[in-house]
């Protein structure tokens, strides 16, 4: 591997498939979508908390096999991953995370767990990942002496132009304006789950493009996502402080 993989570290439902669309946009990197993730939830061996018999496994789908192709693509060029640190634990550790250039997507667990209640009304706690996604942030401000690069989906949507701007500075890349636009299409690239349930909205989208920024009344959420969201906040919060240009 001669450079750093550039990774994403993201919570579900936090417009990560959105911001990874605009990085294979550009045409600069070989792209992965959550190769861990398809591991986690459908591998030869899943550690989805809510898998059943009838559940999708692939035979020989396994963190290995799955953090050998991703470096096999490093070695021949540049490479972005979007991935969730909850999907990780098998592969922890500082020389898996020295192979990364890191930084952090984060989103109001009040809109994120909403979003995930309404897809999954079921869905496990572990399927959340703010708690892990504040760990591996913590983890890696220790270990380097600095926190990595952090970005809010708020103001990613608000101002797509200038947050991707100062994310392709932190990280070291260059801006490439023309990747935040896009026509509506398939999604294929992205959509090994149930064949891409999940990003409707990205499919019909034209780009990363600013809307106005909204607030989720948690008075009316059912009540397993106020409770959930109670739990979450906090991680949520610590990780706010480090944002790209937070007050």
């Amino acid at each position: 591997m001669t450079e750093k993989i550039l990774a994403l570290w993201a919570v579900p439902r936090s417009t990560s498939t959105a911001f990874e669309w605009m990085m294979r946009m550009r045409g600069d990197m070989t792209c992965f979508h959550e190769p861990f993730g398809e591991v986690w939830y459908q591998g030869e061996s899943p550690d989805w908390p809510r898998l059943r018999a009838e559940s999708v496994r692939t035979p020989g789908l396994t963190y290995e096999s799955a953090w050998a192709r991703v470096q096999a693509a490093a070695r021949i060029g540049p490479v972005f991953i979007k991935d969730f640190p909850h999907y990780l634990d098998a592969l922890w550790g500082d020389s898996f995370f020295d192979c990364f250039t890191h930084s952090f997507l984060i989103r109001d667990p009040a809109k994120a767990i909403t979003s995930m209640y309404k897809h999954w009304p079921d869905f496990h706690i572990a399927e959340t990942g703010f708690a892990e996604q504040r760990a591996l942030f913590d983890y890696l401000t220790a270990r380097h002496g600095r926190p990595p690069p952090v970005i809010d989906s708020d103001d990613l949507l608000e101002d797509p132009a200038a947050v991707v701007e100062a994310w392709c500075e932190a990280v070291g890349i260059p801006f490439i304006a023309e990747a935040l636009h896009w026509a509506p299409g398939e999604r294929k690239e992205v959509s090994w789950w149930d064949g891409g349930s999940f990003h409707e909205n990205l499919r019909n989208s034209r780009g990363l493009e600013s809307r106005p920024r909204t607030t989720i009344d948690m008075s009316d959420a059912p009540s397993r996502v106020r409770e959930v969201h109670g739990l979450m906040r906090p991680h949520y919060q610590h990780l706010s402080a480090h944002r790209i240009g937070a007050a």
